[in-house]
């Protein structure tokens, strides 16, 4: 089966179809019953029932399986070389998570060249294109200095629209005697380097990593350079994180596993995203974030893989959408729709996370009914078909 981007294209047959758009369909997915899409070029053109579907150049016949919007995967660290097994083999035997073994994954990215790093990327966005991630959001971070950061940014803006500088990871090893110092470097001579490759400034203010005040100078000095914050916030444990980003407007506060009320009732209050991470939990034998809680309170809630080497080695959403009901409090339709449409907002993108005219046409066909089966039916490949900017990939 072939398309051709100039005609225009019916899925047609459509079990379910979720559209994110409630104006459209049944609850806050927007849920179609024996639904057709048409695609023009890179754009969705309609989408309603299947028997009202227009007439068009080419037709896929979905043959009564569920089509929901390609994942938006908010967060990630895909430019860096080598890998952690050694460190998750023995975590996995009793040793707890800590900040520092991002020191390891620097020493191997600072050593690796330009087509090492790039070719890594293009794995790890293809690994989660087959999945259904049409969007993907990546940082720097394991680079540390002023050239490695730029070089990380530069190649990760060839392959992605969706960057980050997240210079502020750890405190460089080259300056552990000195973090003020490296603060400076952050806000001045790096940032200024990296600004014009990324759309983002991210710091990770945890214990082992960065205090409010070092997180605040640091997006501070972001935001003056154009860029908008996300924030790390309170993963390893209650602190500063949420606060700051919702003070900053922050467009997300990630991980959010350790909330008092009062950072909940930040959140909710906000237009700042919180996006739980699940795979790190995962990966770590962490406390799971309370989605639940954070829902009921009136919270947007995004879902993603933090797909990096130390903790959180996925970039399946499928799997992080498992967890997330599993494990976190959700609902299956909650999870879908903060891995599509929750991720979307977390990036402040309107074009892509539904399925509606003049969305971009960004869709995954799945093996299966409904889009239930992606937690009912954990670990299984369901997602048969993607379709990225109008293109069956």
């Amino acid at each position: 089966m072939t398309t051709n981007s100039a005609p225009t294209t019916a899925l047609t047959h459509i079990a379910q179809l979720v559209t994110n758009d409630p104006s459209l369909g049944e609850g806050p997915l927007g849920l179609i019953r024996d639904a057709a899409v048409v695609i023009d070029g890179d754009r969705i053109a309609w989408v309603g029932p299947s028997g009202n579907a227009p007439a068009t150049d080419n037709a896929v016949d979905a043959g009564g399986r569920a089509v929901i919007p390609g994942f938006v995967d908010s967060h990630s660290h895909l430019v860096f070389a080598g890998d952690r097994t050694e460190e998750f083999n023995a975590r996995m035997s009793g040793r707890p998570y800590s900040a520092g073994g991002i020191r390891t994954t620097v020493a191997a990215t600072r050593a690796a060249g330009d087509d090492v790093l790039r070719a890594n990327v293009a794995r790890y966005l293809a690994e989660g294109l087959r999945q259904g991630t049409t969007t993907q959001e990546t940082k720097s971070g394991y680079g540390l200095t002023v050239e490695d950061e730029a070089r990380a940014l530069r190649i990760a803006a060839e392959q992605t629209d969706e960057v980050t500088f997240l210079g502020a990871h750890i405190v460089s090893p080259d300056y552990a005697d000195d973090p003020a110092g490296y603060v400076d470097l952050v806000t001045g001579p790096m940032l200024d380097a990296c600004a014009p490759h990324a759309r983002w400034v991210d710091v990770f203010c945890e214990k082992g990593a960065f205090d409010g005040d070092q997180a605040r100078a640091i997006l501070t000095a972001g935001a003056a350079k154009g860029l908008v914050p996300r924030v790390h916030a309170n993963q390893l444990g209650h602190g500063p994180g949420v606060q700051l980003a919702v003070e900053l407007g922050a467009a997300s506060a990630d991980h959010c596993t350790h909330l008092t009320d009062a950072d909940v009732d930040a959140l909710a209050g906000s237009e700042t995203v919180a996006t739980l991470l699940p795979g790190a939990e995962f990966s770590t034998r962490a406390t799971w974030p309370d989605a639940r809680r954070l829902l009921d309170a009136g919270a947007t809630v995004a879902l993603s893989t933090d797909c990096n080497p130390g903790s959180s080695f996925t970039s399946s959403m499928p799997f992080c959408i498992a967890l997330a009901v599993r494990d976190m409090g959700m609902t299956p339709d909650e999870a879908v729709w903060s891995a599509t449409a929750g991720g979307a907002r977390a990036l402040r993108r309107t074009d892509v996370g539904r399925i509606t005219p003049g969305a971009r046409a960004d869709l995954a066909l799945l093996d299966a009914p409904s889009h239930v089966h992606l937690a009912y039916r954990p670990g299984v490949p369901l997602v048969s078909a993607v379709w990225h900017k109008g293109v069956l990939v």
